[in-house]
């Protein structure tokens, strides 16, 4: 829909031509718009449908305003063919011809009468007056804002119905799936999900049908006609949750399909936590009778509460509640390897004073053999050091503390005769044998 030029000097027979020409074409221009905007798909579903909320108000705000463009739209073709008729009384257009044109073209010449005037802002007019120019620049604002609510309202029907009944369609699948593997409302936190899903996208649909501008963001800074997007905020916010309790069922699933093997895992990994906890237990007891001025320790016994959970999972899979099985030997694969853990680093700690004496021991006799290289094996000092190192360690029960000093007293008597040993004759060959400890 275009717009015309505004008033000026009468014109002569060439301008009316012109102007003639123009209005007509935009006569033809305005009458497509106006009946195609009469055949819109969105308009006749407008026509047809129980609105609500904003969209009941502008439709009828709408419905006003293009009643009102057909009135516009009538004037505008009476004034149109009025000059029309004007012009062509003669071939040469007289004066006075062109003066009553002119008026006609570039005046406030188009009356509208009634309740056409009464209809547009400010109300209660008898008659109101354009020019052919205004005329059609208030018709073009009247259509746009009549095509904008339309289109908008179009779009948003021809998007959101149909992903809502193919998410609903996929809800349904869902629910049904759910309901054979124990997922039920009440029972288990996906039912109750799947419940609120199905109430939110009646619900929502309800809604798009029938107040589909609530549902409708316009385009910042776009004045064309039906610019903007539909709001799929609710719709959106619907399908992750639905895709969540997919992944729920599929986790349900996976666990009636690997359930057994879970539970087998589970018993092999607490009966390994046991026999650490036993063999902790037996160490601790060899411990206390060879290792004296020491602390070890209590070794606590298996805890029976994983026992018991293990014996509620095989019972769940015996009755197919796959829907509380899931949770539980998640619950329990943790607490079980945690179990395990705990029963290693229990025997580490109690069997630590029996790896203190390896150490020593290993130390002691490392620096026999290192002396022994040496030729001091038969060294009085070193004899008599090593024998009542080696006697602590050797004896039940033995006394940590002091034997890592007898060893340490065998180490220093030991690193000093190996120091005297290499000191080098003049001019001799160097030791390769590092001095001091190892």
């Amino acid at each position: 829909m275009g717009g015309t030029d505004p008033a000026g000097p009468v014109l002569d027979r060439d301008e009316v031509d012109r102007a003639l020409a123009r209005l007509g074409a935009e006569h033809e221009a305005i009458e497509t718009s106006l009946l195609a905007l009469q055949d819109h798909a969105g308009r006749r579903l407008l026509e047809g449908a129980g609105l609500t909320g904003v969209t009941r108000e502008r439709w009828a705000a709408t419905e006003a305003s293009i009643t009102l463009l057909w009135t516009y739209f009538d004037a505008y073709t009476a004034a149109l063919r009025t000059a029309r008729e004007i012009r062509a009384r003669r071939r040469w257009s007289s004066r006075e011809d062109l003066v009553e044109l002119t008026g006609l073209l570039r005046g406030e010449s188009v009356t509208v009468a009634g309740s056409a005037a009464s209809a547009e802002p400010g109300g209660a007019r008898l008659s109101r007056t354009f020019t052919l120019a205004a005329l059609v620049d208030r018709m073009n604002e009247l259509y746009a804002s009549g095509l904008d609510m339309v289109v908008a309202a179009d779009a948003v029907w021809s998007a959101l119905p149909a992903r809502i009944d193919l998410l609903a369609a996929e809800l349904q699948r869902t629910r049904r799936l759910a309901h054979s593997v124990g997922v039920r409302p009440g029972e288990h936190p996906a039912g109750d999900d799947l419940e609120r899903i199905t109430r939110t996208l009646t619900r929502l649909r309800e809604q798009v049908v029938s107040d589909p501008l609530a549902f409708w963001v316009p385009a910042q800074g776009s004045s064309a006609p039906g610019g903007g997007r539909p709001d799929t905020t609710v719709y959106d916010r619907e399908a992750r949750a639905l895709d969540e309790v997919r992944r729920e069922i599929d986790a349900v699933l996976g666990v009636r399909q690997d359930a057994e093997q879970r539970l087998i895992k589970l018993r092999d990994l607490l009966s390994r936590a046991d026999r650490t906890l036993a063999e902790a237990r037996t160490a601790r007891g060899e411990v206390l009778a060879k290792i004296a001025a020491t602390e070890v320790p209590v070794v606590s016994g298996p805890p029976t509460a994983l026992q018991e959970q293990l014996a509620a999972a095989a019972e769940y899979r015996r009755q197919a509640q796959w829907h509380r099985l899931s949770p539980l030997l998640e619950s329990l694969e943790q607490k079980a390897e945690d179990e395990l853990l705990r029963a290693r680093e229990s025997l580490t700690a109690v069997t630590a004073p029996l790896a203190v004496r390896a150490e020593l021991r290993g130390r002691l006799d490392a620096y026999k053999a290192k002396v022994a290289r040496h030729g001091l094996a038969e060294d009085p000092l070193l004899v008599e050091r090593y024998d009542a190192a080696r006697r602590m360690l050797w004896s039940a029960p033995c006394d940590l503390r002091v034997a890592e000093q007898t060893v340490l007293r065998y180490q220093q008597a030991a690193a000093e005769l190996l120091g005297a040993a290499r000191v080098p004759r003049q001019g001799g060959p160097q030791d390769g044998d590092g001095g001091g400890e190892s």
